[in-house]
Parts: C-alpha cells; structure tokens; sequence
C-alpha cells in the first residue's frame, strides 16, 4: 500500500514538473513573440521597392528649395542648455531662424546664406561672422550645425559635406544619418515627405526638435507630434 501511494506521489510530481515547464515554455515563447512583432499600422515594403520611394522622396524634398516649419527645440552641451521655439525659413541657400526662449525671455534671429552669418537680439548689438554654427556657439553657446541641418532637418545628407550614412526604415524613409560626427535619428508621420521629429547628437552636444507645422517645399502633411515624455 505504502509502495502504490508513493508511485502515485511520483506520478503527480512529476505531471506538476512537466505543467510547469510547459507554462515556462509558453511564456517564453510569448515574449519572443513580442519582441518581433511590428507596431500596429507600420508600413512595410519591398526593400527595392523602399528604395525607389526614398529616393523619389530625396528629389521630391530636395526639389522644394523654399520652405518653412514651426516648432519646438532643446539644446543641451556638457550638461548646459536650454529650450524654446523655432521659427525657420528657407529661400533657396538663404535661411532667417527665430530663437525664442520663454523661460530667459531671451530671443534671437539669425539671418544668412554660404559664408556668412548676423546674429540679432544679443547685448551690445548684432554680431557678423562667416559661420553660422560657430557665431551661435560662440555667443548664446547653442551647438546647432546650421548649415548642415537645413537639409537634415528634411530628412536629407546635407550637401557638399562628409560622407553620410543612411539607415532606412521599413518604408524606405531614413531612421537615422551619420554625417559629420553627428547622429540624426528621426519620427515620420503615418505619411507625407517630412519628419515630425529629429534627436541629433554629436558627443556631449544634443539637438532635439518637434514640428509644429511645415509650409511649402515638399510637405503634403502638416506634421505634429507630442513631446516624448523622456
């Protein structure tokens, strides 16, 4: 009797072990599941066929040299910065940019094109120089690749510059460009040629910037996008 009940002691030990290693099983297998499965309402395509639509897409936005956005930026350098509105304008290789800071209550405009660059809004008057990038570090300490990110801000290499590289994504729009020691990554909208968003980085320096709205070039969707709450 002794005998019976320990083998049925046995058997049920080990139907528990094999149900649990089955649960363990299954749950494993669910979260590898998980980790490849595609965002809801992600387009994708044939690599081929992603590949021709970027690169009508590259001509489309590169074809629409006058535009505008509106939005919202940060900057961050070793640990300093700051944040506020963007107004940029774009006619031809000339650009007109509006820095707004509510929290200083500080603003700036920077006008300019190829070789040339005036500040305005500073103490002790405007300020001349022939780089845009370096006359805005110098004097609010905002490390913003001006000339570079007229393109990047589309989602474009910027042109006559270092050699870039592109990581598209499912649908052929880029994820993200190196070029010039910087790393762009981006958010698009369910479509349209324009981003919504940009995260640059370059070592300690960071640009981050949401548009509110673009206007002329190649948009055929005005892009908004919340503030990611990181």
């Amino acid at each position: 009797m002794a005998a019976s009940v320990a083998v049925v002691g046995g058997m049920r030990a080990a139907l528990t072990r094999t149900a649990v290693i089955a649960m363990l099983a299954l749950g494993l297998s669910a979260c590898v599941g998980g980790a490849v499965k595609r965002p809801a309402g992600e387009t994708v395509v044939p690599a081929a066929d992603a590949a021709q639509r970027e690169a009508a897409r590259a001509q489309r936005v590169r074809a629409g040299n006058e535009w505008s956005l509106t939005g919202r930026i940060a900057v961050s350098n070793a640990g300093k910065g700051g944040s506020g509105r963007i107004e940029w304008t774009q006619r031809g290789e000339r650009f007109e940019v509006a820095l707004s800071a509510p929290v200083t209550r500080q603003s700036w405009r920077l006008v300019g094109g190829p070789g040339e660059a005036r500040l305005e809004g500073l103490e002790g008057g405007p300020r001349s120089g022939d780089n845009a990038a370096a006359l805005l570090l110098e004097t609010t300490g905002w490390d913003i690749p001006v000339e570079a990110l007229g393109n990047w801000l589309r989602g474009l290499p910027a042109e006559g510059g270092a050699a870039a590289k592109l990581t598209p994504g499912p649908d052929g729009r880029p994820l993200s460009i190196e070029q010039g020691g910087w790393t762009i990554a981006y958010q698009w909208p369910a479509s349209g040629d324009l981003p919504s968003r940009l995260d640059a980085r370059r070592a300690s320096a960071r640009v981050r910037l949401i548009v509110d709205e673009w206007q002329g070039g190649a948009a055929d969707v005005s892009a908004a996008a919340a503030p990611s709450s990181r």
